[in-house]
């Protein structure tokens, strides 16, 4: 018995048996490839990053359900994980790159006065960046000596 009779083929109606092995192959396969990227928190997570994880996670799933062959399928996520590799080790080299993927951070308050056209190229509403600033302990935009919207839209206070 092959591989192909095990997990089916695209073209051919899957059992629930089949369908399940691809789960566990497709499960294994992630894990794996996931586990090879680079570590990440959510809150870190930039365009490339979510583009990527949704090309792989469709593709994977075409796999599991068989609207794709399986091999194809995985050998293309290993081809998108290494591209994921390589813009993150171009990013790190390239300071021009890195902005272009990953953007800068922007001045969004100096001496507790707000730059609403800073607030509005990041779309970002006021009581946003209001509640991002009382979680850091800033009752007020006046009490905040200079504060950056950072390139994962995380909100840094300085002090100067």
């Amino acid at each position: 018995m092959d591989l192909t009779n095990i997990l089916g083929d695209a073209s051919s109606d899957l059992t629930v048996l089949q369908v399940s092995l691809r789960a566990v192959v497709v499960f294994v396969f992630a894990t794996a490839l996931f586990r090879c990227l680079p570590r990440k928190s959510l809150a870190d997570t930039t365009v490339i990053d979510l583009i990527l994880t949704l090309l792989i996670g469709s593709s994977l799933s075409r796999a599991l359900t068989g609207n794709a062959p399986i091999g194809p399928v995985l050998a293309a996520c290993v081809v998108l994980g290494l591209l994921w590799i390589l813009l993150g080790q171009l990013a790190v080299r390239s300071e021009g790159f890195s902005n272009l993927v990953k953007g800068r951070p922007l001045e969004v308050i100096r001496d507790g006065t707000l730059d609403e056209a800073v607030l509005k190229h990041a779309h970002m509403g006021r009581r946003d960046l209001e509640q991002k600033l009382r979680m850091q302990g800033y009752a007020r935009i006046e009490d905040v000596p200079c504060a950056y919207i950072e390139r994962n839209g995380a909100i840094s206070v300085l002090e100067e």
